[in-house]
């Protein structure tokens, strides 16, 4: 639980819900640092965290350079961290970022409008076979070899629901509970945005810069994301971290971390039903050690 006179930062502020958690609970001199890569999102939680302005300093910065962003501030550590992976619903419900294959927009899908690539760029370009493993590496799409032949066939693409439509017809409108883009989207999204490698990257960052029994919580939306703090907090979490057929331990590794959640906390059945978006999030938890 926050408190005063803690330090915190919020690595993907969004529309500012849970920084107003964090701000209200660490009353009256807690501090919050608020990250985004997205202007929009900023000027939203901006105004929304208004009541808290002397307390929360606004960055357009992605979470990467959460220690710079900290030192800039003059704090050596802070007493919690929270991240909200991926895709928020403010930036889907807005045609024009490109996010969604279910109004027209255009191919963009950027977190940060003012990066240059965009999802155009990789749609509209990259060879055939380079595209079918995009596809396949960060949506899992089985059908990822049709989609990109059919994709190379009808380029140039411009918009999302042309998109939408290639994707389709070269899943031959196969019928499931998800539409047959979601997951080409979903690798676009990720690839122009490299949100597993950033993930990968801010973890060890989002250590050091815990004080001990700091805590870093982590919301995820997809397997991929999950998986990767999964297994950082459970190797972080270990003394010993060679393989298992080894018969002594050379690795001079020393657990960092102690996890607070053995298992994802997943949404209550309510939840889902008044927000569908949530049905996938998984939050995971872990405390700094003392000595680490």
């Amino acid at each position: 639980m926050p408190r005063s006179p803690g330090k915190y930062i919020d690595a993907t502020v969004g529309a500012g819900g849970h920084a107003w958690g964090i701000l209200e609970n660490s009353a009256p001199d807690g501090l919050l640092l608020a990250l985004d890569r997205d202007p929009q999102a900023l000027a939203i939680a901006s105004q929304r965290l208004l009541v808290f302005q002397d307390r929360v300093t606004f960055v357009h910065a992605s979470y990467v350079q959460l220690l710079d962003e900290m030192l800039k501030l003059g704090w050596q550590s802070v007493d919690g961290i929270v991240f909200d992976l991926g895709l928020s619903s403010m930036q889907l419900d807005t045609p024009q970022r490109g996010f969604s294959f279910q109004s027209q927009g255009p191919l963009d899908m950027r977190f940060d409008p003012t990066q240059p690539l965009d999802a155009s760029e990789l749609v509209n370009n990259l060879p055939e076979n380079d595209l079918a493993d995009l596809i396949w590496r960060y949506g899992e799409e089985r059908g990822s070899r049709r989609i990109a032949a059919a994709i190379v066939r009808q380029r140039p693409v411009i918009t999302t629901q042309q998109l939408a439509e290639i994707v389709s017809r070269a899943m031959g409108g196969q019928r499931s509970r998800i539409h047959p883009a979601t997951r080409t989207f979903q690798a676009l999204r990720i690839a122009v945005n490299q949100e597993l490698q950033s993930v990968e990257k801010v973890l060890p960052l989002a250590v050091s810069a815990l004080i001990p029994g700091g805590r870093v919580a982590i919301i995820s939306f997809h397997s991929m994301e999950d998986r990767l703090v999964k297994h950082y907090f459970r190797n972080e979490s270990k003394d010993c971290i060679c393989p298992p057929e080894q018969p002594e331990c050379n690795c001079d590794h020393k657990a960092t971390l102690r996890v607070i959640t053995r298992h994802p906390i997943v949404p209550a059945d309510e939840e889902t039903l008044t927000n569908p978006r949530a049905r996938s999030a998984r939050l995971r938890v872990a405390e700094k050690l003392e000595m680490a």
